[in-house]
């Protein structure tokens, strides 16, 4: 009777080995912490996305608040050995570390998020289309102005910021031609106490409206000190500052992607891939246009963004000129992905240089 039972508590915990093992685990590595109210909570909302949808057939684990360099390679190589079938990196800086490491775990498969580079088949890339819905914010900018005077706080001098910069300004300047734009570089995704400085010297230089590509509530706080200076969501909703400062907002929505990509890995039929999706897929959502907008110019608004997503228009047609004033894009000339994707200088009416 004892070997009988012995046999089947042996059986039992074959069997329950057998179930872990067909677990996918999906491992996320974070540049900000999951509370920041912006990007890195976004992704973490991804996270939580593929949990709901895949329930006990799925493991996941993170790792917040990495710094981007050989912090990094650590986290992934201690996440490679923990097991990882898939591991998504979430921010840029990670770009050289993820195919460093992918390279020597040639079974695992790594994600990252707004790169380039694909330097082995276990590597793929995916990005968002920020500068359509940057496009819109830009629209409600130029029209809500009272000073003439938008700011915007970029991160890194980046062509995904750039793209940015260029978006919001080139749709401010065609509802308001009297528009100027101030750009200062925090040099930090996330740092809330550089991003409130940033936020409170573009005020002290008159700028009534705040863009931001960074990762924390820290400018809308800044704004909401100073009554008229409003603001945007950046990454999701910071529906906390509604309705005012905060009368719209960006919102990067990860989990469809990450949906997909754990199932491909579950059914087998994960492949390399670079991923570029914006308002047509969903993956960029448009926040809630507050009453603080007026109706008129959410309507406006709104148009713009439903262009974008039918494909009728796209943020960067022509004529555009660079910063310079030599010509870039003809008259009705579309600039194509790969000119975006290294966009390396303002358009015309942006005053101040790039960091190099």
């Amino acid at each position: 009777m004892k070997k009988i039972l012995a046999a089947t508590t042996a059986l039992a915990l074959l069997a329950g080995a057998a179930v872990a093992q067909d677990k996918t685990k999906a491992c996320f590595i974070y540049v900000g912490p999951i509370g920041d109210g912006g990007w890195t909570f976004q992704h973490h909302e991804g996270l939580l996305a593929v949990e709901a949808a895949y329930g006990d057939k799925v493991e996941t684990a993170y790792q917040e608040t990495v710094p981007e360099g050989a912090d990094a390679e650590r986290v992934l190589t201690q996440m490679a050995l923990s097991g990882c079938d898939i591991i998504f990196t979430t921010s840029f800086g990670y770009m050289d570390a993820t195919n460093a490491i992918a390279a020597k775990f040639p079974d695992v498969k790594f994600e990252h998020a707004t790169g380039y580079k694909r330097n082995t088949p276990n590597v793929s890339t995916y990005n968002a289309r920020f500068y359509e819905g940057r496009a819109v914010m830009g629209t409600i900018a130029g029209r809500m102005t009272k000073s003439n005077k938008i700011g915007y706080i970029g991160s890194f001098p980046i062509p995904e910021v750039i793209q940015g910069i260029n978006a919001s300004f080139i749709h401010a300047r065609k509802v308001n031609p009297d528009v100027t734009m101030s750009v200062v570089w925090a040099y930090t995704w996330f740092d809330p106490a550089k991003e409130a400085d940033s936020a409170k010297a573009l005020i002290e230089q008159g700028v009534d409206v705040i863009l931001a590509h960074t990762d924390s509530t820290a400018p809308l706080a800044e704004a909401a000190k100073t009554p008229g200076v409003i603001g945007f969501g950046q990454a999701s909703d910071m529906a906390a500052y509604k309705p005012s400062p905060r009368v719209s907002s960006i919102i990067d929505n990860w989990a469809p992607y990450y949906v997909k990509r754990v199932g491909a890995v579950m059914d087998g039929t994960w492949a390399q891939q670079d991923s570029w999706e914006g308002i047509s897929s969903g993956e960029v959502e448009i926040g809630e246009i507050t009453e603080a907008v007026p109706a008129e110019v959410k309507a406006e608004a709104e148009a713009l963004a439903a262009s974008i997503a039918d494909g009728s228009y796209h943020p960067f047609t022509g004529p555009l000129n660079k910063q310079d004033g030599t010509p870039w894009l003809a008259d009705g000339v579309v600039a194509n992905d790969g000119e975006l994707a290294g966009l390396g200088f303002y358009v015309e009416g942006i005053t101040g240089d790039i960091p190099k």
